[in-house]
Protein backbone atom coordinates (compact mmCIF):
# COMPACT_ATOMS: atom_id res chain seq x y z
CA UNK A 1 0.00 0.00 0.00
CA UNK A 2 1.44 3.35 -0.98
CA UNK A 3 1.47 5.89 1.84
CA UNK A 4 1.01 8.60 -0.78
CA UNK A 5 -2.57 7.41 -1.21
CA UNK A 6 -3.27 7.38 2.52
CA UNK A 7 -4.66 10.03 4.80
CA UNK A 8 -3.20 9.49 8.26
CA UNK A 9 -4.89 11.21 11.19
CA UNK A 10 -3.81 11.49 14.82
CA UNK A 11 -6.95 11.93 16.92
CA UNK A 12 -5.15 14.11 19.44
CA UNK A 13 -3.85 17.64 19.77
CA UNK A 14 -1.42 16.67 22.56
CA UNK A 15 1.98 18.30 21.98
CA UNK A 16 3.71 15.17 23.31
CA UNK A 17 1.92 12.86 20.89
CA UNK A 18 2.55 15.24 18.00
CA UNK A 19 6.24 15.32 18.94
CA UNK A 20 6.46 11.53 18.98
CA UNK A 21 4.53 10.89 15.77
CA UNK A 22 6.85 13.33 13.99
CA UNK A 23 9.50 10.59 14.27
CA UNK A 24 7.65 8.66 11.55
CA UNK A 25 8.41 9.66 7.97
CA UNK A 26 4.78 10.41 7.11
CA UNK A 27 4.43 12.98 9.87
CA UNK A 28 4.49 15.93 7.49
CA UNK A 29 1.32 14.66 5.87
CA UNK A 30 -0.35 13.67 9.16
CA UNK A 31 -3.51 15.52 10.14
CA UNK A 32 -4.43 16.30 13.75
CA UNK A 33 -7.99 16.46 15.06
CA UNK A 34 -9.48 17.06 18.48
CA UNK A 35 -11.82 14.49 20.02
CA UNK A 36 -14.19 15.22 22.88
CA UNK A 37 -14.91 12.11 24.95
CA UNK A 38 -16.02 11.64 28.54
CA UNK A 39 -12.94 10.35 30.35
CA UNK A 40 -14.75 9.42 33.57
CA UNK A 41 -13.93 6.00 35.00
CA UNK A 42 -16.85 3.59 34.87
CA UNK A 43 -17.92 1.57 37.94
CA UNK A 44 -15.40 -1.23 38.49
CA UNK A 45 -13.53 -0.31 35.31
CA UNK A 46 -9.90 -1.45 35.22
CA UNK A 47 -7.13 0.78 33.82
CA UNK A 48 -6.82 -1.55 30.82
CA UNK A 49 -10.54 -1.44 30.08
CA UNK A 50 -10.66 2.34 30.54
CA UNK A 51 -7.85 3.19 28.13
CA UNK A 52 -9.14 0.64 25.61
CA UNK A 53 -12.63 2.16 25.72
CA UNK A 54 -11.38 5.73 25.42
CA UNK A 55 -8.93 4.98 22.60
CA UNK A 56 -11.70 3.17 20.71
CA UNK A 57 -14.09 6.08 21.29
CA UNK A 58 -11.57 8.63 20.01
CA UNK A 59 -10.86 6.49 16.95
CA UNK A 60 -14.59 6.18 16.26
CA UNK A 61 -14.99 9.96 16.32
CA UNK A 62 -12.08 10.30 13.90
CA UNK A 63 -13.56 7.65 11.60
CA UNK A 64 -16.89 9.47 11.54
CA UNK A 65 -15.14 12.65 10.42
CA UNK A 66 -12.72 11.01 7.98
CA UNK A 67 -14.04 7.53 7.07
CA UNK A 68 -11.33 6.73 4.51
CA UNK A 69 -8.38 7.73 6.68
CA UNK A 70 -6.09 5.73 8.91
CA UNK A 71 -7.07 6.97 12.38
CA UNK A 72 -4.59 6.78 15.27
CA UNK A 73 -6.00 7.32 18.75
CA UNK A 74 -4.55 6.88 22.23
CA UNK A 75 -5.44 7.39 25.86
CA UNK A 76 -3.13 7.21 28.86
CA UNK A 77 -3.73 6.87 32.61
CA UNK A 78 -1.72 6.04 35.71
CA UNK A 79 -2.66 3.40 38.27
CA UNK A 80 -1.35 3.16 41.83
CA UNK A 81 -2.86 1.38 44.85
CA UNK A 82 -5.92 0.43 42.78
CA UNK A 83 -6.48 4.14 42.09
CA UNK A 84 -6.65 5.47 38.53
CA UNK A 85 -5.15 8.91 37.98
CA UNK A 86 -6.11 10.89 34.91
CA UNK A 87 -5.46 14.59 34.37
CA UNK A 88 -5.68 16.82 37.47
CA UNK A 89 -8.75 19.03 37.73
CA UNK A 90 -6.75 21.98 39.10
CA UNK A 91 -3.43 22.94 40.70
CA UNK A 92 -4.39 21.57 44.12
CA UNK A 93 -5.27 18.23 42.54
CA UNK A 94 -1.91 18.21 40.75
CA UNK A 95 -0.11 18.75 44.08
CA UNK A 96 -2.11 15.92 45.64
CA UNK A 97 -1.24 13.53 42.80
CA UNK A 98 2.46 14.35 42.85
CA UNK A 99 2.67 13.81 46.61
CA UNK A 100 0.78 10.52 46.23
CA UNK A 101 3.25 9.32 43.57
CA UNK A 102 6.44 10.54 45.28
CA UNK A 103 9.20 7.97 45.86
CA UNK A 104 6.92 5.10 44.79
CA UNK A 105 6.32 2.95 41.69
CA UNK A 106 3.17 3.16 39.59
CA UNK A 107 2.00 1.76 36.28
CA UNK A 108 1.26 3.77 33.13
CA UNK A 109 -1.38 2.28 30.83
CA UNK A 110 -1.96 3.45 27.26
CA UNK A 111 -4.67 2.23 24.95
CA UNK A 112 -3.65 2.59 21.30
CA UNK A 113 -6.20 2.12 18.52
CA UNK A 114 -5.53 2.24 14.79
CA UNK A 115 -8.68 2.20 12.69
CA UNK A 116 -9.62 2.36 9.03
CA UNK A 117 -13.28 2.19 8.11
CA UNK A 118 -14.87 -0.68 10.01
CA UNK A 119 -11.61 -2.41 10.87
CA UNK A 120 -9.54 -1.58 13.95
CA UNK A 121 -6.66 -2.87 16.03
CA UNK A 122 -6.26 -1.99 19.70
CA UNK A 123 -3.23 -2.64 21.90
CA UNK A 124 -2.53 -1.93 25.56
CA UNK A 125 0.97 -0.77 26.53
CA UNK A 126 2.16 -0.78 30.15
CA UNK A 127 5.21 0.77 31.77
CA UNK A 128 6.26 0.67 35.42
CA UNK A 129 7.56 4.06 36.57
CA UNK A 130 9.59 4.63 39.74
CA UNK A 131 9.38 8.23 40.96
CA UNK A 132 12.20 9.94 42.82
CA UNK A 133 11.91 11.55 46.26
CA UNK A 134 11.32 15.13 45.11
CA UNK A 135 10.59 17.86 47.67
CA UNK A 136 7.41 19.82 48.39
CA UNK A 137 9.20 22.91 47.10
CA UNK A 138 9.93 21.16 43.80
CA UNK A 139 6.28 20.17 43.52
CA UNK A 140 5.15 23.74 44.16
CA UNK A 141 7.52 25.14 41.55
CA UNK A 142 6.49 22.56 38.96
CA UNK A 143 2.77 23.04 39.52
CA UNK A 144 3.20 26.82 39.34
CA UNK A 145 4.66 26.37 35.84
CA UNK A 146 1.29 25.03 34.65
CA UNK A 147 2.91 22.05 32.96
CA UNK A 148 1.17 19.25 34.91
CA UNK A 149 -2.40 20.40 34.35
CA UNK A 150 -2.91 18.65 30.99
CA UNK A 151 -1.04 15.45 31.80
CA UNK A 152 -2.08 12.10 33.23
CA UNK A 153 -1.05 11.94 36.92
CA UNK A 154 0.16 15.55 36.71
CA UNK A 155 3.67 15.00 35.41
CA UNK A 156 5.75 14.85 32.25
CA UNK A 157 8.61 12.35 32.29
CA UNK A 158 10.54 14.57 29.87
CA UNK A 159 10.25 17.85 31.83
CA UNK A 160 13.68 19.48 31.77
CA UNK A 161 13.51 21.15 35.19
CA UNK A 162 11.44 18.79 37.35
CA UNK A 163 12.80 15.37 36.29
CA UNK A 164 10.29 13.45 38.45
CA UNK A 165 11.25 9.92 37.39
CA UNK A 166 14.08 7.85 38.87
CA UNK A 167 13.78 4.92 36.44
CA UNK A 168 11.29 3.00 34.33
CA UNK A 169 10.59 -0.59 33.31
CA UNK A 170 9.16 -0.71 29.80
CA UNK A 171 8.45 1.72 26.97
CA UNK A 172 9.53 5.33 27.58
CA UNK A 173 7.32 6.75 24.81
CA UNK A 174 4.33 5.06 26.43
CA UNK A 175 4.78 7.30 29.48
CA UNK A 176 4.58 10.28 27.11
CA UNK A 177 1.29 8.99 25.72
CA UNK A 178 2.15 7.30 22.41
CA UNK A 179 3.97 3.93 22.45
CA UNK A 180 5.73 4.12 19.10
CA UNK A 181 6.80 0.49 18.69
CA UNK A 182 3.22 -0.61 19.33
CA UNK A 183 2.05 1.95 16.78
CA UNK A 184 4.56 0.63 14.25
CA UNK A 185 3.18 -2.90 14.66
CA UNK A 186 -0.38 -1.70 14.13
CA UNK A 187 0.46 0.37 11.06
CA UNK A 188 2.30 -2.58 9.53
CA UNK A 189 -0.76 -4.75 10.17
CA UNK A 190 -2.76 -2.26 8.11
CA UNK A 191 -0.19 -2.34 5.31
CA UNK A 192 1.29 1.09 5.97
CA UNK A 193 4.97 1.25 4.94
CA UNK A 194 6.88 2.86 7.80
CA UNK A 195 10.40 2.53 9.16
CA UNK A 196 10.94 1.04 12.60
CA UNK A 197 10.87 3.94 15.09
CA UNK A 198 13.10 2.47 17.81
CA UNK A 199 16.37 4.14 16.82
CA UNK A 200 14.76 7.50 16.05
CA UNK A 201 12.83 7.39 19.32
CA UNK A 202 15.84 6.51 21.45
CA UNK A 203 17.97 9.15 19.74
CA UNK A 204 15.29 11.83 20.11
CA UNK A 205 14.66 11.05 23.79
CA UNK A 206 18.34 10.31 24.57
CA UNK A 207 17.54 6.91 26.06
CA UNK A 208 18.36 3.24 25.55
CA UNK A 209 15.33 0.96 25.44
CA UNK A 210 15.87 -2.72 26.35
CA UNK A 211 12.28 -3.59 25.36
CA UNK A 212 12.00 -2.09 21.86
CA UNK A 213 13.10 -5.16 19.93
CA UNK A 214 10.78 -7.47 21.87
CA UNK A 215 7.81 -5.17 21.22
CA UNK A 216 8.61 -4.79 17.53
CA UNK A 217 8.87 -8.53 17.00
CA UNK A 218 5.61 -9.44 18.74
CA UNK A 219 2.93 -10.17 16.10
CA UNK A 220 -0.40 -8.34 16.33
CA UNK A 221 -2.35 -9.50 13.26
CA UNK A 222 -4.59 -11.59 15.48
CA UNK A 223 -5.73 -8.43 17.30
CA UNK A 224 -7.29 -6.91 14.20
CA UNK A 225 -11.10 -7.13 14.27
CA UNK A 226 -14.13 -6.05 12.33
CA UNK A 227 -16.30 -3.56 14.22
Amino acid sequence: MSNNALSIVLASISPRRRELISLFGFAGACQFISTDVDESVGPGESPEDLVRRLANAKAAIGAQQLPDAIIIAADTVVSIDDTILGKPVDADDAVRMLKFLRNRPHTVFSGLTVRRGMQELTQIATTIVHMRDYSDAEIASYVASGDPLDKAAAYAIQHNAFHPVARIEGCHANVMGLPLCHLYRALKAFGVAVDEPAVACQTHLNIVSPVAREILETPVDNLKSEI
